[in-house]
């Protein structure tokens, strides 16, 4: 049980004495973060946000971390599995005309008419791509592929079916585009965090993103597990609030090249 009793933060577990941390504490901020993150996965509060009149249905915290990202490696192609609305291609075509580089692909099993239409009108969709089908089928893989020019940096983002297998799948299919020192991503790990919550699944303990990394990682050891750092902090705190964790897995090698 967690308890705010003035300025502390007061933790209860089992038959041991409660735990208080100061609340300006990075121990407490760290608690409370995950309280907030649980009650806004039961109120969709991700379900309210939109980038430059497209819904993005993201936790803004991530956004902004991505931005970083994506700054700091300065990809030429941001692929993304998953489209919905599209806010998330709005988002990065917006970073990339801001940078003066740079397009977007994005895979849907399904882009609905309405989808479509809205992304193709706006003012950024001359730096998009849209391609439906599964993300893991062999023909969209290539399709995808043929999208990213000889020597281009690229970084994945995944965020369609988030089941262990068919993310597990996507980490196979299109790490091998990512570039040295990019990275592929692969959102929404907090699913296994999320078990007993409204709209989950019992077994997301197991069958989720982060699992899908994991087991991604012992196969494929030109890729490490490297959480980016922040690079700008004059606070106390060091780790990101986000619905992904352990989601960013960087090349560290080229294949077979052995460093």
């Amino acid at each position: 049980m967690i308890t705010i009793d003035g300025n502390r933060v007061v933790v209860s577990e089992g038959k041991g004495p409660p735990v208080e941390h100061d609340i300006g504490s990075p121990e407490a901020f760290e608690i409370l973060s995950r309280v907030w993150l649980r009650a806004g996965w039961d109120t969709k509060y991700v379900y309210s946000f939109s980038w430059l009149g497209r819904p993005i249905i993201q936790l803004p915290e991530d956004m902004i971390r991505i931005q970083e990202i994506v700054y700091a490696v300065k990809p030429d192609v941001v692929i993304e599995t998953g489209v919905a609305h599209g806010g998330s291609l709005i988002f990065y075509a917006s970073l990339f005309r801001a940078m003066g580089r740079g397009r977007v692909v994005g895979i849907d099993v399904e882009i609905r008419p309405h989808n479509r239409a809205a992304i193709e009108a706006h003012e950024l969709s001359s730096y998009i791509t849209l391609i439906e089908g599964s993300s893991v089928d062999a023909k969209v893989v290539s399709h995808a592929r043929a999208q990213v020019k000889p020597g281009e940096n690229v970084l994945v983002m995944l965020d369609s079916n988030h089941t262990r297998d068919h993310v597990l799948a996507e980490l196979e299919a299109y790490a091998p585009m990512v570039s040295v020192g990019s990275y592929i991503i692969a959102s929404d790990g907090i699913m296994g965090d999320l078990v007993g919550a409204p709209r989950s699944k019992d077994d997301w303990a197991w069958n989720n993103p982060r699992e899908a990394g994991r087991l991604f990682l012992q196969r494929n050891p030109e890729f490490a597990l490297v959480e980016p750092p922040f690079p700008f902090n004059e606070g106390q705190i060091k780790r990101r609030v986000s619905y992904w964790p352990d989601a960013y897995l960087q090349r560290v090698r080229a294949p077979g090249s052995g460093k």
